[in-house]
């Protein structure tokens, strides 16, 4: 799999509080703030709907955002002054924007690392 992997088809836009962004095998369904530069999303949670019906969620950061928020805490007594971070379903990337996520999601639906990856909410 090529760093550039490719959602294939894409159809992408605003759906009330939603950015959606439809591919070939899958929908996302980003929830950035309102005006926020979709090429500068670093922290935001995604919905992806498979095309076998099942869906999924997770959290995307940055490495930046990561830095940031550890950084941020330091000195608190928030996760131990800054010196983890730790989420249940997150996902760290390097680049930001949706296009970026929306790459990556693509990428590890191609190299079956998705469902490692993404917390399933369907139940099964």
């Amino acid at each position: 799999m090529s760093d550039s992997a490719s959602p294939g088809s894409v159809e992408q836009g605003w759906d009330g509080p939603w950015y959606r962004v439809r591919a070939d095998a899958f929908e996302a369904s980003f929830l950035p703030s309102p005006d926020e530069d979709l090429d500068a999303v670093c922290n935001v949670d995604v919905f992806v709907d498979l095309d076998d019906g099942s869906r999924w969620s997770a959290t995307v950061f940055t490495v930046t955002e990561v830095e940031r928020l550890m950084a941020t805490r330091a000195g608190s007594d928030e996760a131990l002054g800054g010196r983890y971070f730790w989420v249940s379903d997150g996902l760290i990337v390097r680049d930001p924007g949706i296009d970026n996520k929306t790459h990556v999601i693509a990428g590890l639906i191609d190299n079956d690392e998705f469902s490692a990856i993404f917390q399933r909410l369907d139940g099964d």
